[in-house]
């Protein structure tokens, strides 16, 4: 199963990706917006922003790794991830996912 590092690691390995700060846990960044969070609610979790359909798909595949995030983050896409319950294949395309989605669009 993926650790912490596992997570920092890959959200790093994408094009154009920063690690910044927010709420008090690190963020992963792309173009400027949060694609990823590692540490929230604790050290055990990370989460994704993903569209509401892919989210919906990755819960249903995984229901102990993958949980919609509380209100309205989560209705929008915000999933959080168990990082002892997901595969690491399965992490990383969840990540790859969310970064395309914040990613500016190539010209």
């Amino acid at each position: 199963m993926p650790t912490p590092d596992d997570f920092r690691r890959i959200a790093l390995s994408f094009p154009g990706v920063e690690e910044r700060a927010h709420m008090g846990h690190p963020d992963f960044r792309v173009g400027g917006r949060i694609f990823a969070t590692l540490g929230s609610p604790d050290e055990a979790w990370g989460m994704a922003q993903l569209l509401p359909g892919q989210q919906e798909n990755y819960v249903a595949m995984a229901p102990d790794a993958f949980v919609p995030a509380p209100g309205a983050w989560g209705r929008g896409g915000s999933t959080r991830i168990r990082l002892d319950r997901v595969e690491a294949d399965m992490l990383e395309a969840a990540l790859a996912a969310a970064w395309a989605r914040r990613a500016p669009a190539s010209k």
